[in-house]
Order: structure tokens, then sequence, then C-alpha cells
């Protein structure tokens, strides 16, 4: 296991957040969201499963496209399916 970060695609507010520190999640859980300047909002999800070890944003805080919102260690377990 290894720690990674979850970083925000696009410039926008955090209008939820659906996981929180010490919390397991899995491949493709919506995490964050992200509502952009346009009033659209941006879902966040990754592509593995881990422990979310530390949360950088709260709910109603501005981002900025690069910006880290959480750190979290990687299981490497196969979650999905075909």
């Amino acid at each position: 296991m290894y720690v990674d970060v979850i970083l925000s695609p696009c410039d926008g507010r955090i209008e939820k957040i659906s996981i929180s520190k010490n919390s397991r999640f899995y491949e493709w859980e919506q995490l964050f969201q992200i509502k952009k300047a346009d009033g659209s909002v941006e879902i966040i999800d990754i592509g593995v499963s881990g422990k979310i070890e530390t949360l950088e944003v709260l709910e109603g805080e501005p981002v900025v496209a690069g910006e880290v919102l959480a750190y979290f260690k990687e299981d490497l377990f196969v979650t999905g399916s075909d």
C-alpha cells in the first residue's frame, strides 16, 4: 500500500463530500461533487479502492484545478467485474 492523492479536475466550490477520514471507498464510487462557475456539477471518482487518510477540503470551500482534495491508501484489491 502507498499514499496517493485525489486532485480537483476543475475550478469550483465543494458542493458535497461523500466520504470521511479513515473511511473505505470503492472503485468509481462518488467521492466529491464540485459545482463549477457555469452551474454544472463535476462528480469526482477514481478507478481504485482504498482508505481515506486525510481530507484537505470542506463542503462550501472554493477549489482550483489540481488542488489536493484528499490523501488515500490504495488497497490493491480487485473489486470490479467485467
